[in-house]
């Protein structure tokens, strides 16, 4: 397993995602075989989010790391987007209404038309009931869920006075031991043009984070869509940085920023029998491998999520660790050359 080193973590290039599977009693039992076998094989990066199949993936994941070292494992959870439990005995509406609405946790008009809640209360209720969930006494990296949703419903002034205040908040999260570091797990922010409604600006945004925390803040990771079918994160220069135009790839390595690469194969949409020179063009004998080895490549790229309910998968992929990495300069001539 090739590792990235960064601020004394130990971070695995291909991490397990947990996105993927019906929220049944046999997806768990599924998903809990493939984590503990990508952790026996050196996996030590594992990505979930508390509304993934309806909170279940966090309580899986938690089982997981049980008979782990757990300061080896490198847990990452989101929150800011509804989550229900699997268990609830009575409707769904009906029980959101009673424990945030009715609570005070939650205003009917803090809430985005997708779902998307980014405030202090919630984030912090979402935070707490996430330890509980993966039954651990801290997190290791936090994210904000798609925090550019906000900016489909409000201005840009409110969305960054928001993201002061979870900021704030996380924070405090890490000097109470119950967190390490946070940042935003994103969508279409990163990868639009900035006159985009929902474009988001990292320097901007770190400048905030140094606001909130000084120059030791805690905001050092963004997650981020990044395939053969979504190129912007390498080559839409759409961040800026001392008057310099840049990626986002090249502005989170400039600030310090680690990136975690979702969407790798687009859920298997990117795996497609090719012509045998492009398997060895890619140095690779398996069609799945394409995809993995193209975001494995790209400089600025920290850790590639898979995500991997099956321990089938999990072992395939993992034959990517007995092939070198492309020379990063091979993939900039695949993009700009528009042979990918």
């Amino acid at each position: 397993m090739v590792y990235k080193n960064f601020l004394g973590m130990k971070l695995s290039e291909i991490g397990i995602g947990t996105y993927l599977g019906q929220p049944d009693d046999q997806t768990d039992k599924s998903y809990l075989e493939t984590i503990t076998e990508g952790i026996k094989r050196g996996i030590t990066v594992i990505d979930t989010a508390i509304n993934y199949r309806n909170m279940r993936s966090e309580i899986i994941v938690g089982k997981a790391i049980k008979n782990t070292d757990r300061k080896n494992v490198y847990i990452s959870t989101k929150g800011g987007y509804i989550a229900v439990p699997y268990n609830i005995q009575q409707d769904a509406t009906q029980w959101f209404k009673e424990n945030f609405v009715q609570t005070g946790i939650v205003s009917p008009s803090e809430i985005t038309q997708t779902g998307n809640i980014i405030t202090t209360k919630y984030i912090d209720w979402a935070f707490e009931q996430s330890l509980k969930n993966l039954d651990t006494d801290y997190i290791d990296i936090y994210f904000l869920h798609n925090p550019e949703d906000q900016l489909l419903k409000f201005d840009r002034k409110a969305f960054l006075d928001r993201l002061r205040g979870v900021f704030r908040l996380l924070e405090g999260k890490i000097q109470e031991g119950k967190l390490k570091f946070y940042g935003l797990a994103t969508w279409n922010g990163f990868r639009v043009p900035e006159n985009h409604q929902q474009y988001l600006n990292l320097n901007e945004i770190y400048k905030l984070a140094e606001e909130v925390g000084g120059v030791n803040h805690h905001f050092r990771f963004i997650q981020l869509p990044y395939n053969l079918a979504m190129l912007e994160a390498y080559n839409l220069k759409n961040q800026e940085i001392d008057g310099e135009k840049l990626s986002t790839l090249e502005a989170a390595e400039k600030l310090g920023i680690y990136t975690y690469i979702s969407a790798p194969t687009m859920q298997g949409r990117l795996i497609r029998p090719v012509a045998p020179e492009i398997l060895e063009r890619f140095k690779v004998k398996r069609y799945s491998h394409i995809p993995i080895q193209f975001v494995r490549s790209t400089k600025g790229v920290g850790t590639t999520l898979i995500g991997m309910s099956k321990k089938q998968h999990l072992l395939e992929n993992l034959e990517i660790e007995n092939t070198p990495p492309l020379p990063p300069e091979e993939i900039d001539n695949m993009i700009n050359s528009r042979k990918i």
